[in-house]
């Protein structure tokens, strides 16, 4: 699963509406996940999935488009930064290993 977290925490990039910001990333990005509204995802005042996701990963976004993986049992947190591109082969080989990892299911078997 896909999710945009829109912040004007850097450089004031989106000081647009949530409708604004929306319909941009689908005009121009061609957008399809899901987008939360605007917050700030950085410092004393990150929500409260990145200050989580901070926490876990032990690295704070510096700039847009940072990227977080996170697995299936939610106990690993990837972090790559907003200069690797979403289709990089190491961002892309990060999530098709994630998801061929098989979870443990209640009975403690795999």
């Amino acid at each position: 699963m896909v999710l945009g977290f829109p912040s004007n925490d850097f450089g004031r990039q989106e000081p647009a509406s949530n409708r604004e910001i929306a319909a941009f990333c689908e005009r121009t990005y061609l957008v399809q996940f899901a987008m939360f509204g605007k917050s700030s995802v950085a410092g004393a005042s990150a929500n409260p999935v990145f200050q989580e996701l901070i926490a876990r990963s032990a690295e704070q976004p510096t700039w847009n488009f940072h990227k977080y993986l996170v697995d299936r049992t939610g106990d690993t947190v990837l972090s790559f930064r907003s200069d690797v591109a979403p289709d990089s082969v190491a961002l892309t080989a990060r999530i098709e290993s994630m998801l061929a990892a098989k979870t443990v299911d209640n009975s403690g078997t795999r």
